[in-house]
């Protein structure tokens, strides 16, 4: 069993010494960072925009993997694409029709940044098929979108297995995320069902020797 790469998320460190935050990251061998957009309108929350990662993209050399829960993500892609986006994913169930999110998912590929799709816990993992043969990554969520430290929801787990196994079924390519709830023992059960990426945020940043922390996930 691999051990699936960690996205660290943003939104759990301390804003006030972010920069600090990152450099601790990236000093126990973190390579993703992982930024939560939220709106107040697709989710109950509001968190930031694209100049948070314009700063941190300019500063430091990581893979900046951007999640938009936001209701239009058509209207805003551009602006994380120029901030420095290195992946762009945004929710299914943003969009009203399998048109518009082929469309999306062809405009980000135009801008040579890699695109992801995400689901909510309760959305059926199988209306994914229509895309997965032109993505780059599914985002499974395991827990409601809108705010960090939640419990884990397993259900999340059901939907790695299905979708690690059409992918070898079908020799596609990409990579299968989880976010929500992430700590040393689910971070186990999903690398047991065949996820790639793990989002990880308050398990790390919260923690009190985050070296410790990630040392765990990869025993």
């Amino acid at each position: 069993m691999k051990n699936p790469l960690v996205s660290i998320s943003i939104l759990n460190a301390n804003f006030l010494n972010l920069e600090q935050e990152i450099k601790k990251a990236q000093n126990i061998g973190i390579k993703w960072l992982h930024f939560d957009v939220m709106d107040g309108h697709f989710v109950p929350n509001i968190s930031f925009g694209a100049p948070i990662l314009s700063s941190i993209s300019q500063k430091f050399k990581l893979f900046n993997d951007v999640h938009l829960m936001i209701s239009d993500p058509a209207k805003y892609y551009m602006d994380f694409v120029k901030a420095g986006a290195d992946s762009i994913t945004f929710h299914l169930e943003s969009l009203k029709s399998e048109d518009e999110v082929v469309n999306l998912v062809n405009l980000i590929k135009k801008e040579n940044v890699k695109v992801g799709i995400s689901i909510k816990p309760n959305t059926d993992v199988k209306q994914l098929l229509p895309f997965l043969n032109l993505i780059d990554l599914v985002l499974v969520m395991s827990v409601e979108p809108g705010f960090g430290g939640q419990k884990f929801m397993d259900n999340a787990l059901d939907k790695i297995e299905f979708l690690s196994k059409y992918k070898d079924e079908n020799s596609l390519q990409y990579l299968i995320e989880v976010d929500g709830g992430i700590n040393n023992i689910t971070y186990k059960k999903c690398a047991s069902k065949g996820v790639d990426v793990c989002v990880i945020g308050s398990y790390l940043f919260k923690s009190e020797d985050m070296k410790k922390s990630y040392e765990l996930l990869m025993e």
